[in-house]
């Protein structure tokens, strides 16, 4: 099996059967943040906690990504005749923040908006060591592995 490893620590749960992503939340004002914070980004506070993000929501927003993006910082195919569109979107996690994502449907079609959607982890690319980077991606409920 290939080895898998995070696109980068404390981005969300991992090694972890039920992934989540990490966040965390002004003790102060009680805003929600993702990625982790040092500070708050609504109060400028400085009690902070880190804590698991939900990894359901609803579908606020999308579009489809049909070329590829500017690189670095972007890693994946760069040739607009092999590239796939990929679907990229805000997911609402109730009570907490809205969290900008990759979809795993490029078919504006098969999303409507306030659809459920789970967290899940998906390849990425194969790094210059051959493991494959994992990155969170959300899937529709029904469409959940």
């Amino acid at each position: 099996m290939t080895k898998q490893v995070p696109i980068t620590e404390g981005l969300f749960t991992w090694p972890s059967d039920d992934p989540h992503l990490i966040g965390s939340r002004c003790k102060e004002c009680g805003n929600h943040m993702f990625p982790v914070q040092g500070s708050c980004t609504s109060c400028s506070g400085v009690s902070i906690e880190t804590l698991e993000l939900a990894n359901e929501g609803q579908l606020w927003t999308w579009t489809i990504q049909g070329y590829p993006p500017k690189s670095p910082p972007y890693r994946g195919e760069t040739d607009p005749k092999k590239f796939v569109p990929f679907g990229v979107g805000y997911v609402e996690l109730p009570g907490q923040v809205k969290v900008e994502s990759r979809l795993t449907l490029n078919d504006s079609t098969q999303l409507e908006f306030g659809m459920q959607m789970q967290m899940q982890l998906i390849p990425l690319y194969i790094n210059n060591d051959g493991s494959e980077v994992l990155t969170y991606a959300f899937t529709p409920k029904k469409a959940a592995k």
